[in-house]
């Protein structure tokens, strides 16, 4: 069964999208730096209010990094704690960004990413294709808004001409997904990276 819409763009999250991740990468390497065991540190860890402000650039790494050190006991270097925050990237989900690469000329190709600077540094350098596949990569911590905020989506329509109704935004966070529909885009809840493809043959799109 196929769906008709008024797709105009698509809208991509990186992470668990197009991007594998993996926080307990972090909490193992940082482990070595905390007299807390594993499943402590995985307990501690929240996207609290630090975390939130940290991705819309509202503080920068040191400070978020010195509440890591409080919350989870971390007695490493800024360095360290940036080793193991960078390690929960793990790869890229090689059929969703073929996937892009062949929508490209056929509709326009943004992503939306909830991110930090330090965080940004190291998936831009790790994963060049990956930034190269999208026309524009709208970041948090750059725009100072982050998902699943209905301004965010707003600026996004604003910056790329398309009324929020014709971008159809796939993210695997269901927070995300409920306030892209709730600001109005056409989403999807990417829960598999297979989920991608299904969605687009199902709006006709491959």
């Amino acid at each position: 069964m196929t769906e008709k819409s008024n797709i105009e763009a698509l809208l991509f999250d990186l992470g668990g999208v197009v991007i594998s991740i993996d926080f307990n990468n972090a909490f193992q390497n940082w482990q070595s730096h905390s007299r807390l065991s594993i499943d402590e540190i995985r307990s501690r860890f929240k996207m609290d209010a630090a975390y939130e402000k940290h991705e819309r650039g509202e503080i920068d790494a040191t400070e978020y990094f010195k509440h890591l050190r409080n919350v989870m006991e971390l007695e490493g270097s800024d360095e360290e704690i940036a080793k193991g925050w960078n390690s929960i990237y793990t790869g890229v989900f090689d059929e969703n960004l073929k996937t892009i690469l062949s929508l490209k000329n056929q509709l326009p190709c943004f992503a939306f990413t909830n991110t930090n600077f330090v965080h940004k540094v190291f998936w831009t350098a790790k994963y060049p294709q990956v930034v190269s596949a999208f026309e524009r990569i709208f970041d948090s911590s750059e725009m100072g808004l982050r998902k699943p905020e209905k301004a965010a989506f707003e600026f996004i329509s604003l910056e790329t001409g398309y009324n929020l109704s014709s971008i159809l935004f796939f993210d695997d966070t269901q927070e995300n997904i409920v306030g892209g529909r709730e600001a109005g885009l056409q989403v999807v809840h990417v829960q598999n990276p297979s989920d991608v493809r299904r969605a687009l043959s199902r709006y006709e799109l491959l």
